[in-house]
C-alpha cells in the first residue's frame, strides 16, 4: 500500500475548507491530511478542529503565501516516509476516487515525478487546468482555461508542468529538486517546481480521471494587485532559473519585450507602483536566483534541444495584447532589417 499525504494550505478559508476536507475524507484511497494553516483570522481552524479531530494541523504566525502553506506539510510527508504527497486547495472538491487515480498514474513509471488533475471550475461549466504549459516568450499558462470541452486533451497526458492546485508529487523526486521556492511566495512556483524537475530528467503527466472542482480566485482576488506584484516580481525568477543558457539568445529578447509589456499595461491599470515594486524586488533577488541557476543547470540532464522541445513556440491564447505588441515589434524590426 502506498504512504500517501494530502497538503491543503489555509488562509481565512472556512467559506470552503471544511468542504474541502469531506472530499478528502472520503476519498477511496485514504490519505493522511495536513492542513498548513498561513495565520488565518476566521474560524477555519476551530471549524477544522472540531469537525476532523484526526487532521494535522500546522499553525503559522502569519501568512507566508502559498510557497510558505506547503512546504510545511510537504516536509511531513518527507518525515513520514511517503510514498507520494498530493496538494489541494483549500477552496477545491476533489472526487472521490481523484487520489486513486493520481497514484495509479504512476504505475510502471519510475521517471515519473509529477502527476497533475483535470481542475474545473466550481460550477462544472468549463476548464481550469489539466496542466502547466510554458513557452519560448517566458509565459506560461494553464492548458484548457475557461474552454467548455471537459474531455478535450482526456487523449493527451504528456503535459510540461503541474498545477499547484491539485497535484500528486513522488516525494524522491522533491528530494532530489527540492521544494516550491519561499521566495516566490505565489504565482508560477508551481511551474518553477515542474520546470526544475523536467530539466533534472522527471516526467509530468496528466490523469483525466483524477477530477476536482476548484472555487477560482477565492483567495488572491481578496488582495487590490496581489497578481500583479507577483507576477513582476516572478516571472523573472522563474526564467532566469531555468531556461538553458543555450535557448537564452531565442528567449530573452521576447522575455525582455513581454515583460515592458506588462508594465506598460499595469501603468494603464492602476497599478504602476506595484508593478515596479515586483520589478524591484526580483532584481534584488536576482543574485540569489543566479546561484541557483548554477546549481540546477549543473544537474540538468536533458540538452538545451530537448527542453525547446517541451515549450510552447508561441504566445499564450489569451494574451492579445502582447501579441499586439509582439506583431508591432516584428513590423519595425523587418523595417530595419530591409
Amino acid at each position: 500500500m502506498n504512504k500517501v499525504s494530502v497538503v491543503v494550505p489555509n488562509l481565512n478559508g472556512a467559506d470552503h475548507l471544511l468542504a474541502c476536507l469531506d472530499s478528502l475524507t472520503h476519498q477511496s484511497l485514504k490519505p493522511h491530511i495536513v492542513v498548513v494553516d498561513n495565520g488565518s483570522s476566521d474560524d477555519s481552524i476551530e471549524l477544522l478542529v472540531k469537525k476532523y479531530p484526526s487532521v494535522e494541523v500546522i499553525a503559522r504566525d502569519k501568512n507566508y503565501g502559498f510557497t510558505g502553506g506547503v512546504n510545511p506539510g510537504l516536509q511531513v510527508a518527507i518525515k513520514r516516509d511517503d510514498e507520494f504527497v498530493a496538494l489541494l486547495n483549500n477552496d477545491a472538491v476533489a472526487h472521490k476516487n481523484w487520489l486513486e487515480a493520481l497514484v495509479k498514474s504512476f504505475s510502471n513509471k519510475p521517471q515519473l515525478g509529477i502527476v497533475t488533475s483535470k481542475i474545473i471550475n466550481d460550477s462544472g461549466e468549463y476548464l481550469d487546468s489539466t496542466g502547466e504549459y510554458y513557452t519560448t516568450w517566458g509565459l506560461s499558462y494553464p492548458r484548457g482555461r475557461r474552454e467548455a470541452d471537459l474531455d478535450k486533451y482526456d487523449g493527451n497526458t504528456d503535459i510540461f508542468g503541474a498545477s499547484g492546485g491539485a497535484s500528486l508529487y513522488r516525494v524522491a523526486m522533491l528530494k532530489e529538486v527540492g521544494l516550491f521556492d519561499d521566495d516566490f511566495f505565489a504565482y508560477y512556483e508551481d511551474v518553477d517546481l515542474s520546470f526544475r524537475a523536467r530539466l533534472a530528467g522527471w516526467e509530468v503527466a496528466f490523469a483525466p480521471e483524477a477530477i476536482v472542482h476548484h472555487h477560482i480566485g477565492s483567495t488572491s482576488a481578496r488582495i487590490p494587485g496581489f497578481a500583479t506584484y507577483q507576477t513582476m516580481k516572478n516571472l523573472p525568477l522563474l526564467f532566469y532559473k531555468n531556461v538553458p543558457l543555450k535557448l537564452m539568445p531565442i528567449m530573452l529578447p521576447r522575455f525582455k519585450l513581454v515583460y515592458i509589456g506588462l508594465l506598460v499595461s499595469a501603468v494603464g491599470h492602476g497599478e504602476g507602483w506595484l508593478a515596479l515594486k515586483g520589478v524591484g524586488r526580483a532584481i534584488l533577488l536576482l543574485p540569489k536566483k543566479l546561484v541557483q541557476r548554477h546549481k540546477i543547470q549543473a544537474k540538468r540532464k536533458l540538452t538545451p534541444d530537448q527542453v525547446s522541445a517541451l515549450l510552447v513556440h508561441d504566445l499564450p491564447p489569451n494574451a492579445r495584447k502582447i501579441r499586439a505588441l509582439r506583431g508591432w515589434w516584428w513590423k519595425i524590426t523587418k523595417r530595419q532589417n530591409g
